[in-house]
């Protein structure tokens, strides 16, 4: 597995894994889906009924930082507007992780922590994701989260507390929200990077983004800069030529 890839950033990006890794899947039951593929690989899998017809999710956290429920209900949503999965799509919150106390993280850091404590892996027609909420930093701070393989994202939830929830400063729902959802746009393969853009709306300098400042997979969002102009609770919305992109792959 070339877990050198994973220390790759894209410019003012959260992370893509470059890896080719096709290992044997760590998912039981006989399976050979393999979750080190590179973001968005694993994309046309997520969107269309083809081959998977559920999702189910998994998010572990770290002690002090438990997700809200709001943004997962948002998540949700978010995702069955754009996902054929008729058998349904789940999200369970599992594990309260103690502090690594390993701050700033790399995305090697991260994807140990899944190793450790991820149970669900993706079996039969049920394709299987996994969010780790970390507490303190990313290296590079001002990132709130990122993907680093093709089912696998990270959210640093100690930072999104820290520009979220007080006065002047949107709501952590708002915040989460944006970031889950925005991460989750790249693990669908936007913008261009596994799902196919339509037409051009990517943004060359900042790899993997839309050039459409309004839109979610803008790459500002995933900022905290970005996130303090979050005041009226709007969270950002893929816009018409990400959406387009996504049901030429085989969503909605």
């Amino acid at each position: 597995m070339k877990l050198h890839s994973l220390a790759f950033l894209f410019v003012s990006l959260f992370i893509f894994s470059c890896s080719s890794s096709s290992g044997s899947n760590d998912g039981g039951g006989g399976t050979t889906f393999s979750h080190t593929q590179g973001v968005g690989d694993t994309a046309n899998g997520f969107l269309s009924a083809s081959e998977y017809t559920s999702l189910t999710i998994e998010v572990d956290y770290v002690a002090g930082f438990q997700p809200s429920q709001a943004a997962l209900n948002n998540l949700k949503s978010f995702l069955e507007s754009r996902l054929h999965k008729p058998g349904g799509i789940t999200i369970t919150v599992d594990d309260e992780i103690s502090s690594p106390g390993q701050s700033p993280y790399t995305a090697q850091e991260a994807f140990d922590l899944e190793q450790e404590h991820r149970d669900i892996y993706t079996e039969g027609n049920t394709l299987a994701a996994y969010f780790i909420i970390l507490d303190g930093e990313f290296e590079n701070e001002n990132v709130l989260g990122f993907a680093y393989f093709n089912t696998s994202m990270a959210l640093m939830g100690e930072r999104i507390e820290s520009i979220s929830g007080g006065f002047g400063q949107p709501s952590k729902t708002t915040v989460e929200t944006a970031v889950l959802n925005h991460e989750f746009g790249h693990i669908l393969g936007l913008v261009d990077n596994g799902t196919p853009a339509v037409e051009d709306h990517v943004d060359e300098a900042n790899g993997a983004h839309c050039d459409v400042e309004s839109c979610l997979m803008y790459f500002a969002v995933r900022t905290s800069d970005f996130m303090s102009n979050l005041m009226g609770g709007e969270i950002p919305e893929l816009d018409a030529q990400c959406i387009q992109d996504l049901q030429a792959n085989g969503g909605k």
